[in-house]
């Protein structure tokens, strides 16, 4: 294990979606300002590391992710003056700020596009992917876009289709043309030359495509119901030539002092591993979304963890992550119970802990009324908004019990509608009651800041001696040559269940549970788990 850690290795990463996070004036939608005002709560959550989502200018048809210029501010969020101000004050607090940085595609609204799509013998024609119709007259080849229907779309001005994997107007940038990815990293300069202290990188594994564009193979194993699943995607995800791109992006990181670079990367561990670098430094932390999706049940997360950890290269920081904008919350998919659970999981396991705002009070998936639907794969798959529709997970920040839960004045008709469950499940409420979720989360939060072994330190699974052996218990050691060695056991299941890990230590003292109530010294040979319940063991 390394010897000296960085500030990205040792705190937690807390993602904001700056339009839900906090209203300041007025208007429904959360900005820079709103994000200011709540840097207390963040700090108090012992967070090190604020992930912004895109706040650049753009028409919004992918809500920011279809960026029109990538130097400046919407004024939706507010100005250039504000995030300095911003930046700032997470400075002084001694905190971390990275932006959302978007390489793979733009806005057809970018000054970039509009020049490529003016004529065919245009400067920045190549730019984009452009090419010309298959003999039917329709797409070029049969790709899908991440958001329904083909990802070419027909373009009258010059008679050739572009490229683009998300909505239409999200074209995807060329970056086998040698003029784009140094412009890209003069963007990145930009952010950094500012005290930006790196990026989340969207979708960094898609940015380069088969030069043939050949037609990709129909999936056996597709679940007939999201469309996108139909096909594999082998010509237009990791495509090799991927790894230079991202160390040259790693390269302009390395310029400045103590700056990183997190990657977004759904694949399996063989080939998300790679993303670390196998011959010179890419990513700081490629993100590891496997707990996302995963099924809910003690033994295979256990090994699912051990896969991660057995993948790892030796220099690799392990990273989990276990919500984000894109994906159903915690509470939602295992219940009020486990999301406990999960969180005890989260800021013990060994690495680079990732939480999503609203995830520390145990926020859940909000029910969207057709009127109010506004994501653009729920949008263009009406039938099946419920599968790929994303608003119910980016709903408004849940503060208080007044309108609006203190998201926006009263009154206001926020961006998407407030949970129904705002008035008993919001910050303040939690604040005063020392069993919610938000305290067992600072509890967990501040432990791991004061503990080398819960922060950097080892990571060995404990087998429970136990009869039957199949019990839903997960438990694991971390120890520290600097620190007392702790056992953290959860339980996955609903029932009480009596085991044995004497082996590691005749007995030990609770410091969390998951209930915050319980407490004091147990003996191992004979420690009863309660239902739902995890805890955090010191050995003695």
């Amino acid at each position: 294990m390394q010897n000296a850690y960085l500030w990205w290795q040792t705190g937690i990463i807390y993602q904001i979606y700056p339009r839900s996070y906090q209203d300041s004036n007025g208007d429904g939608i959360g900005d820079l300002n709103g994000i200011r005002q709540r840097l207390d709560h963040i700090k108090s959550l012992g967070v090190k590391t604020i992930w912004l989502s895109p706040i650049y200018p753009s028409p919004m048809h992918d809500f920011g992710y279809d960026v029109a210029d990538y130097v400046d501010i919407h004024p939706m969020f507010g100005s250039m003056a504000d995030f300095d101000a911003l930046l700032a004050e997470v400075h002084n607090r001694d905190m971390k700020l990275i932006l959302d940085l978007v390489p793979n595609h733009t806005s057809d609204e970018h000054e970039w596009f509009k020049e490529s799509r003016r004529s065919r013998d245009n400067p920045k024609r190549d730019w984009y992917i452009w090419r010309d119709p298959a003999p039917d007259g329709g797409p070029p080849n049969n790709w899908l876009s991440f958001f329904g229907g083909p990802a070419w779309t027909f373009d009258e001005t010059t008679s050739q289709y572009y490229l683009h994997q998300f909505v239409t107007q999200q074209p995807e940038l060329n970056y086998r043309h040698p003029g784009v990815l140094p412009a890209m990293l003069n963007n990145m300069r930009f952010w950094l030359d500012k005290g930006v202290d790196g990026f989340r990188v969207d979708v960094i594994w898609l940015m380069l495509k088969d030069e043939q564009l050949r037609d990709e193979p129909t999936n056996p194993d597709w679940n007939g119901v999201d469309p996108f699943g139909s096909l594999q995607h082998i010509y237009t995800q990791n495509v090799p030539g991927i790894h230079d791109i991202v160390r040259q992006m790693r390269g302009v990181l390395d310029e400045y002092d103590e700056r990183m670079m997190v990657g977004e990367i759904y694949l399996p561990y063989d080939e998300l591993v790679s993303y670390y670098g196998r011959f010179q430094p890419e990513c700081h932390l490629p993100f590891n979304f496997h707990l996302i999706n995963y099924e809910w049940d003690a033994q295979k997360v256990r090994g699912l963890v051990e896969a991660y950890e057995a993948a790892l290269p030796a220099d690799g920081w392990p990273n989990w992550v276990l919500g984000n904008h894109d994906q159903r919350r915690i509470a939602s998919r295992v219940g009020a119970e486990q999301a406990r659970i999960a969180n005890m999981l989260l800021l013990t396991l060994r690495g680079t802990p990732t939480t999503y705002y609203g995830e520390e009070i145990g926020m859940e998936n909000v029910t969207i009324p057709p009127e109010f639907i506004q994501d653009p794969p729920a949008v263009n798959q009406p039938e099946i908004a419920d599968v790929v529709g994303r608003d119910p997970e980016r709903t408004p920040m849940q503060w208080d019990g007044s309108a609006n839960a203190g998201f926006a004045p009263a009154g206001i008709t926020t961006w998407l509608p407030v949970a129904d469950d705002y008035e008993q499940r919001n910050v303040a409420q939690q604040n005063e009651d020392p069993t919610s979720m938000l305290n067992l989360y600072r509890a967990l939060a501040h432990l791991r800041e004061e503990e080398a072994a819960l922060r950097v330190g080892d990571y060995s699974s404990v087998e429970t001696l136990t009869e039957p052996a199949e019990v839903p218990i997960y438990a694991y050691q971390r120890t520290h040559p600097d620190s007392d060695s702790f056992l953290i056991v959860l339980n996955f299941g609903g029932d009480s269940h009596t085991i044995d890990l004497s082996h590691r230590s005749p007995q030990a003292d609770i410091v969390i549970a998951t209930d915050m109530q319980r407490s004091g010294s147990v003996a191992l040979n004979s420690l009863v788990v309660n239902p739902h319940e995890g805890l955090v063991l010191r050995l003695t």
